[in-house]
């Protein structure tokens, strides 16, 4: 049961969507504006690598934190192939 991301085309406002089934219509609205004009945004990985190279330099990973509809939302960023 994938979690996936949407922005609002009518307020920008971000939010998430738990989808149950691949096959499923699931009839939902933007939370902040009630519109139904929404587009899926591609998601970076939702985890952190932790510790980093001797010497205590960082290991990449950049997190951009955000206030969502269903609370706070976090992106993370991690070193790699785009």
């Amino acid at each position: 049961m994938p979690i996936y991301e949407f922005r609002c085309t009518k307020c920008e406002e971000l939010f998430e969507l738990l989808i149950l089934g691949g096959d499923e219509k699931t009839e939902t609205a933007c939370p902040k504006c009630q519109s139904e004009e929404f587009e899926r945004v591609m998601s970076t990985t939702n985890y952190a690598m932790h510790g980093g190279a001797p010497g205590g330099s960082s290991s990449g990973v950049q997190s951009q934190s955000r206030t969502c509809s269903g609370g706070s939302c976090t992106t993370y960023e991690i070193p790699g192939p785009k």
